[in-house]
């Protein structure tokens, strides 16, 4: 911490500098103001301007290019101008080139205690707190995960609202068995961060193997108020898996841990979840190579699209419509692709290993994809300028649902 805090100073340093160098400066800037004020001539110039423009006037008097009444009128016009540049303004006088110094150094105190105050509210001193205590017990030749918890306790009473020591409290207590605490740890957690689903559905299933693997009314609550948020949520469909597995549904288990694998980065737990799928099929008597195929036919997306009401007149019922799935990088060939006719809009149509392009580039060799889908009016496949389009980024691919729909609207034009 105090290497913190002599970083801070460090960067006080150059904002303080910035506040005194205008004191520096100050004397000649006086000076420069004090002789601009006492050689200042802008009223004689005016004055001079003033009777060249009048004499080029009585000229053209004199010449007879303008008569008397205009000669007036111009002349007037010409005095009130005179007027207007010569007024004279009071000057407020001076001050000293000393005057406001005794205010700067207030400024200077007053810049350091918002700076510390507001680190202190804002800024990430918590952390690098808990960030210390934890090399402090790693290099610790006693060092236990019992003290690690200790300390992370101490810190939880002094930084109560700091989401990280719930975070690393939750799972310590899970780790050495006390439930209790570590349900506790995670509901200081969602107060904190708020009811999002991730948060959720680690409390679902803790309370769903405290409870035996059964879905008692609080997790199956804490369940549908996560797949509200998140349909495809993977901790909880990876626990509603081991759920339909236990009473024996092992289609259901099958299909809930492969919407969870579509969502999962995590190694070792896709390694649990296919070895869970595994024994799944062989308890249904599937063989592995007849569920492998099984699997790649069912995984991909569904896609419901639609037409933008305001671009319909600029489209027939005969125009071709294509809805293709790539992959994210845009490095494969197309991976789905499915053609139809405008006059089919809206329709919903499933993406998968059967309308692949290639056999080398499959959707089913993915995790996520972009959907694209274009009216055509000549028909080609390439791109052209007046085709309509939409698309929809980031989309999961896994095992189809039924009732589970991305929904693509074709709503610009293809420059």
């Amino acid at each position: 911490m105090t290497l913190l805090w002599i970083a801070i100073a460090v960067l006080l340093l150059p904002a303080l500098w910035i506040l005194i160098m205008p004191l520096r400066n100050a004397d000649k800037l006086h000076d420069q103001l004090r002789d601009f004020e006492a050689n200042d001539t802008s009223a004689e110039q005016n004055v001079a301007i003033f009777k060249r423009r009048l004499a080029s006037l009585e000229a053209a008097r004199d010449r007879g290019d303008i008569d008397a009444t205009r000669f007036d009128e111009d002349r007037l016009e010409l005095e009130r101008s005179l007027l207007e540049d010569t007024e004279v303004t009071v000057r407020r006088p001076l001050k000293t080139a000393n005057s406001g110094r005794l205010v700067v150094p207030f400024i200077m105190i007053g810049v350091v205690v918002i700076s510390v105050l507001w680190y202190q509210q804002e800024g990430a001193e918590g952390d690098l707190t808990l960030l210390a205590v934890r090399q402090e017990v790693q290099n610790d030749p006693d060092s236990s995960l019992a003290m690690y918890i200790e300390r992370m306790e101490e810190q939880a009473a002094r930084q109560p609202n700091n989401p990280n020591v719930w975070s690393t409290l939750f799972p310590l207590y899970r780790e050495i068995g006390q439930t209790d605490q570590a349900i506790d740890a995670l509901e200081r957690l969602i107060d904190i961060e708020g009811r999002i689903a991730p948060l959720l559905a680690q409390l679902a299933q803790i309370r769903f193997f405290v409870a035996g693997r059964e879905l008692t009314e609080d997790v199956q609550m804490l369940v549908d108020e996560t797949l509200e948020q998140d349909p495809r949520q993977p901790t909880v469909l990876g626990m509603l898996g081991i759920h339909a597995f236990d009473n024996g549904d092992y289609e259901q288990a099958i299909d809930r841990w492969r919407r969870a694998l579509a969502n999962i980065e995590d190694a070792n737990t896709s390694a649990s979840l296919r070895e869970g799928i595994r024994v799944a099929q062989e308890r249904m008597g599937v063989a592995p190579e007849e569920a492998a195929v099984e699997a790649a036919e069912s995984t991909g997306v569904r896609v419901t699209v639609s037409l933008d009401d305001a671009l319909a007149e600029r489209v027939s019922d005969d125009d071709t419509v294509f809805i293709t799935a790539r992959d994210i990088e845009g490095e494969l060939p197309p991976l789905a692709v499915v053609q139809a006719l405008v006059s089919e809009l809206p329709m919903t149509v499933v993406l998968d290993n059967s309308v692949a392009m290639s056999p080398e580039a499959q959707i089913s060799q993915v995790q996520h994809a972009r959907l694209m889908v274009r009216v055509s009016p000549s028909g080609q496949a390439t791109p052209q300028p007046g085709d309509l389009f939409g698309d929809l980024d980031g989309v999961s691919v896994g095992p189809i649902v039924e009732d589970e729909a991305y929904e693509v609207v074709i709503n610009r034009v293809f420059e």
